[in-house]
């Protein structure tokens, strides 16, 4: 069952007024993850020249992992278990397959707020007003970087990382972005020690019981944006990481 209650959306990074709807765009088929990297810094890259619209890209990728610029050697535990893609995100190692929604975010941030704690701390509480939907409680840590779900059935104290976050700014122009456990194969993760945390587990939103579908999170997380960073346009995903003409005003 879904929670729609919005109310205000506290730590917006709301746009200049004027500035054009972000374009909302979702990959229905498995994506390459280098192809999906190479769209990304070419949009960035066009954003932060003017000569693109801002975009949320929704994707699957088949299962691998990726390095951010923090990864150590010793948490990647299973090499050969999936493809491995080294990358300038920020952060340590983590996961991506089917089950989990990515959404690469790139946004202007010279036309919101040029600073980055505040973009990072934007996308904590898009996440956590999405798992409020599912009558899931999101809660975010100073000492790691996510969204965290408190476990206590398994024992006092436990912890499990629902969401993730990693991120890359170039000429305040933002790519990479995050993703949410929707209903991935969680033992795909034990290849990895995820994000570097070894004390604490990982969950989904079908693990903690709510039996939703990516098409269903989709609708809440574009719900959840627009009261946190402005309006956005439905876009039709091409499959080359280009775009049609916007589908609705």
């Amino acid at each position: 069952m879904v929670n729609d209650r919005l109310g205000t959306a506290p730590g917006s990074l709301l746009p200049v007024p004027g500035s054009p709807p972000v374009e909302w765009v979702v990959r229905d088929a498995l994506l390459d993850y280098r192809e999906a990297e190479a769209a990304m810094e070419a949009r960035a890259a066009a954003i932060a020249e003017g000569r693109a619209l801002e975009r949320v890209w929704l994707v699957e990728h088949p299962p691998l992992y990726t390095a951010g610029t923090s990864a150590r050697e010793a948490d990647l535990v299973a090499p050969e278990r999936f493809p491995v893609h080294r990358t300038g995100r920020g952060g340590q190692y983590t996961y991506h397959g089917p089950g989990q929604r990515v959404a690469y975010v790139m946004l202007d941030l010279n036309r919101r707020r040029p600073d980055l704690r505040a973009y990072v701390a934007a996308l904590e509480a898009w996440l956590i007003a999405t798992l409020d939907a599912f009558t899931v409680r999101g809660e975010r840590r100073e000492d790691r970087v996510g969204v965290w779900v408190r476990r206590p059935e398994k024992g006092p104290g436990v912890e499990d990382k629902i969401a993730a976050i990693g991120i890359r700014v170039r000429r305040w122009a933002t790519f990479h972005g995050i993703s949410l456990n929707v209903e991935p194969d969680l033992s795909h993760f034990s290849g990895i020690v995820p994000c570097g945390v070894r004390e604490h587990g990982v969950t989904s939103l079908v693990d903690l019981g709510r039996p939703v579908t990516l098409p269903e999170v989709d609708a809440v997380l574009r719900g959840r944006f627009e009261a946190i960073f402005g309006p956005t346009v439905l876009v039709e995903d091409d499959g080359r990481g280009e775009v049609a003409p916007p589908t609705d005003p």
